[in-house]
Protein backbone atom coordinates (compact mmCIF):
# COMPACT_ATOMS: atom_id res chain seq x y z
CA UNK A 1 0.00 0.00 0.00
CA UNK A 2 2.78 2.39 1.16
CA UNK A 3 5.01 1.67 -1.62
CA UNK A 4 1.90 2.05 -4.45
CA UNK A 5 0.61 5.63 -2.81
CA UNK A 6 4.24 6.58 -3.77
CA UNK A 7 4.07 5.62 -7.11
CA UNK A 8 0.57 7.77 -7.05
CA UNK A 9 2.19 10.88 -5.48
CA UNK A 10 5.38 10.65 -7.94
CA UNK A 11 2.80 10.23 -10.76
CA UNK A 12 1.26 13.69 -9.74
CA UNK A 13 4.63 15.43 -8.76
CA UNK A 14 5.94 14.14 -12.58
CA UNK A 15 2.82 16.31 -14.17
CA UNK A 16 3.00 18.93 -11.77
CA UNK A 17 3.80 22.76 -12.77
CA UNK A 18 4.55 23.94 -9.73
CA UNK A 19 7.67 25.79 -8.77
CA UNK A 20 7.59 24.49 -5.06
CA UNK A 21 5.39 21.87 -3.62
CA UNK A 22 5.68 20.67 0.13
CA UNK A 23 4.41 17.75 1.75
CA UNK A 24 3.88 16.79 5.21
CA UNK A 25 3.69 13.22 6.81
CA UNK A 26 2.72 12.29 10.29
CA UNK A 27 2.62 8.76 11.89
CA UNK A 28 4.42 7.33 14.34
CA UNK A 29 7.78 5.48 14.27
CA UNK A 30 7.73 2.52 11.98
CA UNK A 31 4.18 4.04 9.86
CA UNK A 32 5.82 3.80 6.33
CA UNK A 33 6.90 7.63 6.24
CA UNK A 34 10.37 6.93 4.56
CA UNK A 35 8.97 4.25 2.76
CA UNK A 36 6.64 6.47 0.98
CA UNK A 37 9.24 8.73 -0.03
CA UNK A 38 11.08 5.76 -1.25
CA UNK A 39 8.16 4.62 -3.36
CA UNK A 40 7.89 8.53 -4.39
CA UNK A 41 11.54 8.71 -5.36
CA UNK A 42 11.84 5.42 -7.47
CA UNK A 43 8.38 6.35 -9.31
CA UNK A 44 10.57 9.62 -10.46
CA UNK A 45 13.33 7.10 -11.93
CA UNK A 46 15.73 7.47 -8.31
CA UNK A 47 17.71 4.11 -8.86
CA UNK A 48 19.86 4.47 -5.80
CA UNK A 49 19.38 3.40 -2.05
CA UNK A 50 16.81 5.93 -0.32
CA UNK A 51 17.36 6.21 3.34
CA UNK A 52 15.72 7.74 6.40
CA UNK A 53 17.15 10.61 7.44
CA UNK A 54 16.88 10.39 11.13
CA UNK A 55 20.31 10.87 11.58
CA UNK A 56 21.18 13.58 8.91
CA UNK A 57 17.96 15.31 9.26
CA UNK A 58 17.80 15.75 5.47
CA UNK A 59 18.91 13.73 2.57
CA UNK A 60 18.94 16.19 -1.03
CA UNK A 61 18.07 14.08 -4.80
CA UNK A 62 18.49 16.01 -7.85
CA UNK A 63 16.20 14.36 -10.50
CA UNK A 64 15.24 15.19 -14.23
CA UNK A 65 15.23 19.08 -12.92
CA UNK A 66 14.04 18.67 -9.81
CA UNK A 67 15.52 19.16 -6.18
CA UNK A 68 13.86 17.19 -3.72
CA UNK A 69 14.40 17.10 0.17
CA UNK A 70 13.20 14.18 2.44
CA UNK A 71 13.59 16.08 6.27
CA UNK A 72 12.94 14.20 9.17
CA UNK A 73 12.31 16.66 12.27
CA UNK A 74 11.75 13.88 14.82
CA UNK A 75 15.22 15.06 16.87
CA UNK A 76 14.29 18.91 16.43
CA UNK A 77 13.73 21.05 19.32
CA UNK A 78 13.52 25.03 18.31
CA UNK A 79 13.23 26.97 15.15
CA UNK A 80 16.82 27.81 14.68
CA UNK A 81 17.61 24.30 14.33
CA UNK A 82 14.77 24.25 11.20
CA UNK A 83 16.09 27.19 10.20
CA UNK A 84 19.76 25.82 9.29
CA UNK A 85 18.01 23.18 6.87
CA UNK A 86 17.10 26.06 4.80
CA UNK A 87 13.95 24.71 3.74
CA UNK A 88 12.88 27.80 1.79
CA UNK A 89 16.41 28.56 -0.62
CA UNK A 90 16.08 29.67 -3.91
CA UNK A 91 16.96 27.18 -6.83
CA UNK A 92 16.18 27.24 -10.39
CA UNK A 93 14.67 23.47 -9.98
CA UNK A 94 11.48 22.43 -9.11
CA UNK A 95 11.38 21.98 -5.63
CA UNK A 96 9.94 19.45 -3.97
CA UNK A 97 10.22 18.61 0.05
CA UNK A 98 9.00 15.90 2.21
CA UNK A 99 8.75 16.57 6.14
CA UNK A 100 8.82 14.04 8.47
CA UNK A 101 7.11 15.06 11.73
CA UNK A 102 6.26 18.74 10.55
CA UNK A 103 4.96 19.19 14.14
CA UNK A 104 8.15 20.17 15.04
CA UNK A 105 8.57 22.74 12.55
CA UNK A 106 7.00 25.25 15.20
CA UNK A 107 6.14 27.77 12.52
CA UNK A 108 3.18 27.63 9.71
CA UNK A 109 4.19 26.64 6.13
CA UNK A 110 2.86 26.50 2.71
CA UNK A 111 1.95 23.22 2.73
CA UNK A 112 -0.24 21.68 -0.28
CA UNK A 113 -0.13 18.02 0.88
CA UNK A 114 -0.94 16.06 4.35
CA UNK A 115 -0.95 12.44 4.97
CA UNK A 116 -1.17 10.55 7.84
CA UNK A 117 0.14 6.73 7.87
CA UNK A 118 -1.42 4.96 10.69
CA UNK A 119 -0.20 1.26 10.93
CA UNK A 120 -2.75 -1.71 13.06
CA UNK A 121 -2.12 -5.56 13.11
CA UNK A 122 0.27 -5.62 10.26
CA UNK A 123 -2.05 -3.13 7.82
CA UNK A 124 -1.24 0.24 7.20
CA UNK A 125 -3.49 3.24 6.38
CA UNK A 126 -3.16 6.33 4.87
CA UNK A 127 -5.41 9.29 4.63
CA UNK A 128 -4.97 12.35 2.30
CA UNK A 129 -5.37 16.41 2.70
CA UNK A 130 -4.54 18.28 -0.59
CA UNK A 131 -5.00 22.13 -0.65
CA UNK A 132 -6.05 21.55 -4.81
CA UNK A 133 -8.88 19.03 -5.35
CA UNK A 134 -6.98 18.36 -8.32
CA UNK A 135 -3.86 17.07 -6.98
CA UNK A 136 -6.00 14.78 -4.72
CA UNK A 137 -8.16 13.61 -7.67
CA UNK A 138 -4.93 12.60 -9.63
CA UNK A 139 -3.13 10.86 -6.47
CA UNK A 140 -6.72 9.05 -5.83
CA UNK A 141 -7.25 8.37 -9.61
CA UNK A 142 -3.88 6.94 -9.97
CA UNK A 143 -3.54 4.79 -7.02
CA UNK A 144 -6.93 3.37 -6.99
CA UNK A 145 -6.40 2.36 -11.12
CA UNK A 146 -3.54 -0.02 -9.88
Amino acid sequence: MTLLLGSAIGNTIKNLDLKNFEVHLNGNLGAGKTTLVRGILQYLNWTDVVTSPSYTLCEEYEIDGRLLLHVDLYRIHSIEDVEVLNLDRMTAMQKIIFIEWPKNLQTDRNVDVIINLDHENQARHATLKCKDSNIESSIKTYYESK
